[in-house]
């Protein structure tokens, strides 16, 4: 390692090879790979991934493990997941920067404020959000979310940090939860790769092929999407992509889908680990997810750097869509729109679908040549 660097703390509550917590990891492994260049990042996470009762394989569990010159992490078992040994890795790390990487966690986030405090810890503590503070995130456990939120305003834990907000909504939300004297800087979240250009797929009108990645829960409105398809006239398939996090609502989904016309097809396909999803996307001719929000949102960021037009929600980053050719973001209030759309793609020649085709990648493209996030990210870690 260069021991010249300053040393970024990053806490995680999962951390790649993790997958089944989506856009939170892939946020955090972007920074990671941008950031190593400038700093030393330390990642302290769980030994496993979201839901599984396993560790990672290939790993040491309770020491740090060197991932290349500027980078380690920490995979921390169940049973070492505790306040002295958090303790102990924050004194030790003499870390310049304290990272946070969630809202309501309770070892990666409350703790480390908590020892920060009691041992007046100096390095600046940075917390991201990362959407939660939404109201489509805070309407589920709504009671105990609030209750901590007013203890974090009590206690003036956000007058001793910074925060970093993803995008305009959620700068917002941190002002309206702490006010104008909280300290806050809007950055987005670091992409993913390029691809080159999109890659053919056929396509004949009147013929669909939809693909939804993310977690099978209530948030990312997988329900709305399957009454939609009960009416869509015209040949599509879906298939579904992500982690069974709420096997009440994915049984209520099955239900729909029982009941869906023949002329739809729907399969869960289970989860796919983050490295094999450009192939999956490959062969399908648009992405959708009428999300109830979405701080970033990767899966989307990434259908479009592959040239998949998306159907997405307004509860999102990436707006304006139809305007180009590279998509359509609706209103979750008009259902109609979503069948119109649908529709719309389905009617698409192999000519018309080149051409959304194109301009969705395009809008990945300009997106991402627009950005100096790393000059910006360089400002709020100094």
């Amino acid at each position: 390692m260069t021991l010249n660097k300053k040393k970024i703390l990053l806490f995680a509550d999962w951390y790649e090879p993790g997958f089944r917590a989506g856009g939170p990891i892939r946020s955090c492994v972007n920074f990671v790979n941008h950031m190593q260049h400038e700093y030393l990042v330390c990642v302290f996470t769980a030994d496993r991934d979201f839901g599984s009762d396993q560790p990672y394989e290939n790993i040491e569990v309770n020491k740090w493990n060197i991932v290349s010159e500027n980078v380690q992490v920490y995979y921390c078992s169940p049973d070492n997941l505790n306040w002295k040994n958090i303790r102990y890795q924050l004194l030790s790390s003499n870390a310049d920067f304290i990272y946070l990487n969630s809202m309501f966690s309770k070892y990666f986030t409350i703790y480390p404020l908590l020892i920060r405090r009691f041992n007046k810890i100096e390095g600046k503590t940075i917390l991201s959000p990362r959407g939660m503070l939404r109201d489509s995130a805070i309407q589920f456990k709504s009671f105990k979310k609030k209750i901590y939120l007013s203890l974090f305003r009590m206690f003036g834990f956000f007058i001793q940090i910074y925060f970093h907000a993803a995008d305009d909504i959620e700068l917002k939300d941190v002002l309206h939860y702490f006010g104008s004297s909280a300290q806050v800087a809007m950055i987005p979240n670091f992409p993913a790769v390029m691809a080159d250009r999109p890659a053919f797929l056929e396509k004949k009108s009147g013929e669909l092929s939809m693909i939804f990645v993310g977690r099978i829960h209530p948030i990312k409105n997988l329900g709305y999407l399957l009454f939609i398809l009960k009416e869509i006239p015209s040949a599509v398939s879906l298939n579904i992509i992500g982690n069974l996090e709420d096997k009440s609502f994915w049984n209520d989904c099955s239900k729909i889908i029982d009941e869906l016309p023949s002329n739809v097809s729907v399969k869960y396909l289970g989860e796919v680990p983050n490295h094999q999803l450009p192939y999956v996307l490959a062969k399908h001719h648009v992405f959708i997810l009428p999300t109830k929000g979405e701080n970033f949102g990767h899966a989307i960021f990434e259908a479009l750097t592959h040239g998949r037009p998306v159907i997405i929600s307004n509860q999102t980053p990436w707006r304006n869509l139809q305007q180009i050719n590279a998509g359509w973001d609706l209103s979750l209030k008009e259902p109609h729109l979503f069948f119109d759309a649908i529709e719309q793609a389905a009617s698409f020649d192999q000519q018309e679908y080149n051409n959304w085709s194109y301009h969705a990648w395009k809008y990945a493209h300009d997106y991402t040549m627009q950005l100096d996030l790393e000059r910006d990210y360089l400002k709020l870690f100094n």
